[in-house]
């Protein structure tokens, strides 16, 4: 059995930053590639970024220069580093998880997710 925890989210104002955990309970954590999601409402589930064990990234280009992913292997832990926030990135954000190295980027692509987590960013 697979879990995810995020935590970190929040209130921040426009320009702001937040940093977001996934901590995973994963019998082998380096085997996995991990991905951060976003969706707010009405819309569809988005990719934001993701890492694999090897410290391979990938990002949306909304997010490109402003959000940071890493990972620590040691810790079972995924993050997101958000700066420069803005109001359009208010959503609820997902942590994901699958077996593999590949930097996958559709959310049918991840095996295990998380319950998520609310960033909201005020103007």
């Amino acid at each position: 059995q697979v879990t995810l925890v995020e935590s970190g989210g929040g209130l921040t104002q426009a320009g702001g930053s937040l940093s977001l955990s996934c901590a995973a309970a994963l019998r082998t954590f380096s085997s996995y590639a991990m991905g951060w999601f976003r969706q707010a409402p009405g819309k569809e589930r988005e990719f934001v970024a993701a890492i694999n064990w090897r410290g391979s990234t990938s990002y949306a280009d909304s997010v490109k220069g402003r959000f940071t992913i890493s990972g620590d292997n040691a810790k079972n832990t995924a993050y997101l580093q958000m700066n420069n926030l803005k109001p359009e990135d208010t959503a609820i954000y997902y942590c994901a998880a699958r077996m593999s190295g590949v930097l996958f980027t559709l959310p049918s692509q991840y095996s295990y997710w998380g319950q998520g987590t609310q960033v909201t960013v005020s103007s």
